[in-house]
């Protein structure tokens, strides 16, 4: 199945924690990150996740925000370091796209956001992504 969304980052869950409704699903991608996904607990059964279950994390480039460097007293789980490899500037909004460990992230931004960071190639950064902005597909 080909999908428009760009981040598409294999990996193994590592554990599902139910909840009521909604269930956090740790995932390790395989260049070793830990990313974690917020998915309703008919999705873990559907997709049948466990322990040891082959996965993708899909992001869409427009959940992807950057940071120049760490950030403090944050809720977002989901922190990738990464360099950026490409800059593409449009009339709004850029593609900006970001190598980390094993894989490639896109992120799009607005165009004053690439400008007040100062991003470029070679500018590096840090990806952060809501775990409620990871979706999961069977591998």
């Amino acid at each position: 199945m080909s999908l428009s969304i760009r981040n598409q980052l294999p990996g193994t869950v590592v554990s599902v924690t139910p909840g009521e409704v909604m269930a956090t699903v740790k995932v390790r991608l395989d260049a070793g990150q830990e990313i974690t996904a917020a998915v309703t607990l008919e999705a873990v059964r559907e997709l049948g996740l466990a322990a040891g279950s082959p996965v993708r994390a899909l992001v869409k480039s427009t959940e992807v925000s950057l940071a120049t460097g760490p950030v403090d007293g944050l809720s977002i789980r989901n922190r990738l370091p990464g360099t950026v490899t490409d800059v593409t500037s449009g009339g709004a909004m850029a593609r900006v796209k970001v190598r980390i460990a094993g894989a490639e992230l896109t992120s799009a931004i607005t165009r004053d956001a690439v400008a007040e960071l100062g991003l470029s190639e070679g500018t590096e950064v840090v990806a952060l992504i809501k775990s409620t902005e990871v979706s999961l597909s069977g591998d």
